[in-house]
């Protein structure tokens, strides 16, 4: 089993540092040993990064997107050679240079059509008119289904927008009143808590209704989906959360099947994380994903 590694340290959030080393712990707390250890050979690891010229480009947000796009050509060659891309992301504001990726790793310049499983406490489906906080963290789903800041989502090379068809989301229990209208809204299906600790047919029926409509899937992990306990210092914690063998249980459902061609986690809290028990969990999710792909 051949695995890449694809970094998006960008936050692209404001009041913060640009660059986050949480994708760098990641990587070097133990993941490589561990992929080893289940048999997996990494044949590349690579980190999104600005060109000098695009360094100096105007807007946090902005070079954030440009970022992005650079994770997706890394996503995308890593797909293209039968390469299974784990993105380790500063934060969710990653997931359209992920879905970008996998968007345009087809063998000709048609993008693929990419369904999205979206596996957090919180729908990220704000935009700026809804958003409570105006946190642009909140607002990655409704980007790249094109609800918002469009110019984000085609600085990331993410075009056309995903339809909401596209997109489950798994875990999500935590929305502003306006976000969970727009969720409501647009009937984006959901799988619980409650059928990931049971392993319930729904998230099999979600799995087999995405691989019938799209052409791959992308499985996108916020580690805030976790029970508070596995995940300590989580920036945005939520209780009643999936334990990490839960949810871990859960992705090897969905790794089974095989047009699942992307995993990726974000917001790993590695400053407060003082005892690396989140860091534990963080593997402990890789290792379903590998057991899923095995198993297919």
């Amino acid at each position: 089993m051949k695995v890449g590694l694809a970094k998006q340290p960008y936050s692209g959030h404001f009041g913060r540092q640009e660059y986050d080393e949480g994708p760098n712990v990641m990587e070097q707390g133990g993941l490589l040993k561990h992929l080893e250890e289940w048999g997996c050979e990494v044949t590349e690891i690579k980190e999104a990064k600005l060109t000098p010229e695009e360094d100096k480009r105007y807007g946090l947000r902005y070079r954030l997107g440009l970022a992005n796009n650079h994770l997706a050509d890394i996503v995308a060659n890593q797909i293209k050679s039968d390469v299974l891309p784990i993105g380790l992301m500063a934060n969710c504001n990653g997931l359209m240079g992920m879905l970008a990726g996998h968007q345009r790793s087809g063998p000709d310049w048609k993008p693929l059509r990419v369904g999205l499983v979206w596996i957090d406490a919180h729908g990220d489906f704000n935009t700026p008119e809804t958003s409570l906080s105006g946190m642009m963290g909140g607002m990655p789903v409704a980007i790249s289904t094109g609800q918002c800041l469009h110019h984000i989502r085609q600085a990331s090379g993410l075009e056309p927008p995903l339809p909401m068809n596209y997109v489950t989301m798994v875990g999500v229990r935590d929305t502003d009143p306006m976000e969970q209208y727009l969720i409501d809204k647009h009937q984006i299906s959901q799988i619980t808590v409650d059928d990931v600790k049971r392993l319930s047919p729904a998230i099999d029926m979600e799995m087999d209704r995405l691989s019938r409509i799209t052409d791959l899937v992308y499985v996108h992990v916020d580690l805030d989906i976790l029970d508070p306990d596995d995940i300590p210092g989580a920036g945005l914690p939520v209780e009643n959360g999936p334990t990490a063998d839960e949810l871990a249980e859960a992705l090897e459902v969905m790794f089974e099947y095989p047009n699942v061609k992307g995993y990726g986690m974000a917001s790993y809290p590695w400053r407060r994380d003082e005892e690396r028990r989140g860091l534990k969990s963080v593997y402990r999710l890789v290792e379903g994903v590998v057991s899923g792909v095995k198993n297919r």
